[in-house]
């Protein structure tokens, strides 16, 4: 049998960090100077069209200022408005600005237009404004059995001073009863007139509730709307 002997260097008894090839100047490592500095962040934030106010917040590590400005012009703005009245004897079913025939009306302390009122939150919301309950409380009795018109007027002038108009209008309205096919013509009518646009970008939709809450047996009346508006 053969064998066989094997050898190696015994380790060197100091580590050093020198290269075994020299490097090329251009690969040569550089010395890092590392500065700190203290930075302030301001931030800007848009406000609504109509209110203003400036807020401060000050700490050890840094300052940071929060500012109001008037609400950034887009090209466009979406709202969506929702309103609910309970239905009672002895009222006037009022909706879009058209009388319904019906035995029951909205409880409310204006006329209780629940699509007018709706599309009046939509309207708002879409500016960044406060509500139509912040705007026309319901404990002013100057409101008191107020028409709804006086209200989309409103919302409209305050969207021609924000410079938009009316791009398009999506309705829903939920009621068990009376059915609303009969009179959606003249209420799209009416609205078109009070919000100054054409009738072909307002649309308008009635569902039941199935008969299910106090929307399904008549009690009360309900509506969504979702509005588009379009800087002029």
């Amino acid at each position: 049998m053969s064998g066989f002997l094997y050898t190696c260097s015994p380790l060197p008894t100091k580590i050093t960090n020198k290269p075994l090839f020299p490097l090329p100047s251009s690969l040569k490592p550089r010395t890092l100077s590392l500065r700190t500095t203290t930075t302030t962040t301001t931030l800007s934030v848009s406000a609504t069209a109509s209110t203003s106010s400036s807020v401060e917040v000050n700490d050890s590590s840094s300052s940071t200022a929060v500012r109001s400005s008037k609400s950034k012009s887009l090209p466009f703005r979406v709202g969506h408005g929702f309103d609910l009245h309970r239905l009672e004897p002895g009222y006037p079913l009022i909706i879009g600005g058209i009388n319904i025939p019906h035995d029951r009306g909205c409880e409310a302390h204006s006329d209780g237009d629940v699509l007018l009122h709706c599309i009046v939150d939509a309207i708002l919301g879409a500016l960044g404004l406060p509500d139509i309950g912040m705007i026309f409380p319901d404990n002013d009795p100057k409101w008191k059995g107020a028409p709804s018109s006086v209200f989309i007027k409103e919302a409209v002038r305050l969207m021609h001073e924000a410079g938009y108009e009316i791009g398009n209008l999506d309705a829903t309205l939920i009621l068990q009863r009376p059915k609303l096919s009969p009179h959606k013509e003249a209420i799209k009518a009416n609205l078109s007139e009070l919000l100054g646009t054409d009738s072909s970008v307002l649309n308008l939709k009635a569902k039941t509730h199935e008969k299910v809450d106090s929307l399904g047996e008549n009690r009360s009346i309900a509506a969504h709307t979702v509005v588009l508006l379009m800087k002029t």
